[in-house]
């Protein structure tokens, strides 16, 4: 091979992906991005999807990881145009009866919230967010089960039982069962499953410690901070440059792929032992979302309070309920009131919407590729909790699964998390090889690599570490 005009080039500009080329122009590599669209982002963009002024997020929207990142954390991305908007209220999940469950900032607030069951909740988080700095650098990494299991034991975080039976368990109140399924539920498994409790740990975790805000002006600003970051450290980037064959990066002595595996397939397959492809052909992908967006001439009229200043809301009813839609999509089946959850920008971030108005959007999960279109069916929901909403409606954009993917390739069948993150899953993705590839030159560093879906870029910064400790660069 002639002598390379980069050092690496990555393919795909979602936050992974830049992650990835900001750590090897950090090492005073050179760098070049393609993606295939003609804005970078990824998973990380928006867009004016219903009327001029009304800006929504295509995918990515509420960000406690990427708030929380140990190595955005490191960045300067303030100085490139990105500022986090928090709401009142992270998070809210109301109930038939007009009150509301509510995850607040603090740890002592949703406790007492919870009634009965606030010094459970208290025991549960109160250690967790104690080390959110610690945990957080171990959960949102590559797995090293020495460090994992001596962290869970010594803080008696039961992570690996299922979300179901975490929260009938440790609680007994409606409110903190609701809460905590609807937190389960963004693993988009049964909640019946081991470790889907561990998302909802997770999750409420980084509420307490860091918020659950959305990016002032649209998820677009978080990689358009780190597109211009990288730019300033000397990395380059391609639009309009979709990648199918090894040809198109023959000018790099390494290639980092921020594509899941069924799209590196076609790509790179010949460049390793067919049984390396054959593992990749294994990997598994998850349920699909169905996805609504809304500009509306007004706030959405909760009856709950509390749900009025939530940046997010979990529309799904009670525990059961919230059960059993998860199970009916794991069983291959799209629930008759399905678990939808709601996202309300503009209760924290007025610049998305005209004054006045407001975005929201909402989805729900649903079997992987699935036709059936559930927009009345989330729209049900939400007029279940908040009468009248409906006739606030002024336009509305709808993203089937198909349509998801096809905003990006990543989301096979609709499936947002880059593939399914079950217990076979969840560290071990998508080989063992995890970032690696038996072949020197090419990595990994999608959402198929740990620590999995989210806004965060650690799968991206583990995977240049590792192609920068491992690649033949003499």
């Amino acid at each position: 091979m002639a002598d390379p005009r980069f050092d690496a080039v990555v393919v795909g500009s979602g936050p992974n992906g830049l992650a990835a080329a900001i750590v090897f122009a950090g090492a005073g590599k050179s760098v070049n991005v393609l993606e295939a669209e003609s804005i970078v982002g990824g998973g990380a963009r928006s867009d004016a999807l219903t009327l001029p002024g009304f800006i929504h997020d295509i995918c990515s929207s509420v960000l406690p990881l990427a708030h929380a990142s140990p190595f955005f954390r490191t960045l300067s991305l303030g100085d490139y145009g990105l500022t986090y908007e928090h709401p009142a209220i992270p998070l809210a999940h109301p109930l038939d009866d007009g009150s509301a469950a509510v995850l607040d900032r603090s740890v002592d607030v949703t406790a007492t919230g919870l009634g009965g069951d606030g010094a459970a909740y208290r025991r549960l988080m109160q250690p967790i967010v104690r080390h959110a700095d610690m945990l957080t650098r171990q959960f949102l990494g590559p797995p090293r089960p020495s460090v994992h299991f001596v962290t869970l034991a010594r803080f008696g975080i039961p992570a690996l039982r299922s979300a179901a039976a975490l929260a009938a368990g440790r609680f007994r109140t409606a409110h903190a069962r609701a809460l905590f399924s609807g937190l389960g539920a963004h693993s988009m498994l049964s909640l019946r499953r081991p470790a889907t409790a561990s998302f909802g740990l997770v999750l409420a975790a980084a509420g307490h410690a860091y918020g659950w805000p959305f990016a002032r002006g649209g998820s677009q600003r978080v990689a358009d901070a780190l597109a211009a970051m990288l730019r300033s450290r000397g990395g380059t980037i391609a639009t309009d440059r979709r990648v199918d064959s090894m040809s198109q990066v023959l000018d790099a002595r390494v290639v980092l792929f921020d594509l899941t595996p069924r799209q590196v397939l076609p790509i790179a397959s010949g460049q390793w032992p067919d049984g390396f492809s054959r593992q990749l052909q294994r990997f598994r992908y998850g349920p699909g979302v169905f996805k609504v967006d809304w500009a509306l001439d007004g706030p959405i009229p909760w009856r709950a309070d509390a749900c009025r200043g939530a940046g997010t809301v979990h529309v799904g009813g009670a525990f059961d309920e919230v059960v059993a839609a998860e199970d009916a999509v794991a069983a291959g089946q799209v629930a008759e009131r399905p678990f939808v959850i709601l996202a309300q920008p503009t209760v924290a971030d007025p610049t998305r919407a005209p004054a006045g108005k407001h975005v929201g959007w909402a989805y729900c999960h649903v079997p992987n590729g699935s036709t059936v279109d559930m927009r009345e069916r989330i729209e049900a929901q939400v007029e279940r909790f908040a009468p009248g909403f409906t006739s606030r409606i002024l336009a509305r954009h709808v993203m089937t699964p198909a349509d998801i993917e096809r905003h990006n390739a990543n989301n096979v069948g609709g499936d947002i998390n880059g593939g399914i993150a079950d217990l076979r899953q969840l560290f071990i993705r998508p080989t063992a090889r995890l970032y690696a590839t038996p072949n020197r030159r090419l990595y990994l560093c999608s959402a198929s690599t740990p620590p999995g879906g989210g806004v965060h870029g650690m799968c991206g910064y583990f995977a240049a570490r590792k192609a920068l400790q491992r690649a033949r660069w003499s």
